[in-house]
C-alpha cells in the first residue's frame, strides 16, 4: 500500500514546498512540526531543499517500480495540494496489478481527512490478499 506516493515530481509539488518554505518561516509551522521530530529544523530543512534542488526536477522513479510484482494499493486525495492523481495512475500503468483508491474531500494526508475510507480500503484490500 502506498498513500500519497510520489513517483515523480510535479509543478504542484514544488509550488506547495515552497509555499510550505514560506509558512515554516513565518508562522508556526516550526513549532506545530516540533511536535513530531526531535530535530525539526534537519527534518524540515532536508525535506525542503531536496525537493527545490534544481537538479532534483527531473528526479522519478517511474522505470524502476515496473519490477514490482506484489499487488499494490495505491491512494490519492483529490485534492492534495502536494501531488496530483497523475501519481497512482502512473503506478498502475507501470504496475498494473495496482488497485487504486482516488478519495474525495481529501488532501495529502488521507489518515487525517478520510481515516473511515482509508481504514476501509485499506482492510478490503488486504482480505483480498489472503
Amino acid at each position: 500500500m502506498v498513500i500519497a506516493p510520489h513517483i515523480m515530481v510535479e509543478d504542484v509539488t514544488l509550488q506547495s514546498i515552497e509555499r510550505a518554505r514560506l509558512a515554516y518561516e513565518q508562522s508556526d509551522l516550526r513549532s506545530k512540526l516540533a511536535r513530531h521530530h526531535a530535530d525539526v529544523d534537519s527534518a524540515f530543512w532536508g525535506w525542503n531543499n531536496m525537493w527545490l534542488a534544481p537538479q532534483f526536477r527531473s528526479w522519478s522513479i517511474e522505470k524502476d517500480i515496473r519490477t514490482i510484482s506484489c499487488p499494490v494499493l495505491a491512494i490519492q486525495g483529490i485534492d492534495d495540494e502536494y501531488g496530483t492523481l497523475a501519481q497512482i495512475r502512473d503506478i498502475q500503468r507501470h504496475v498494473p496489478q495496482t488497485q487504486l483508491l482516488e478519495l474525495g474531500n481529501c488532501g495529502h494526508w488521507p489518515q487525517r481527512d478520510q481515516p473511515q475510507a482509508l481504514s476501509r480500503a485499506c482492510a478490503g484490500f488486504y482480505r483480498a490478499q489472503v
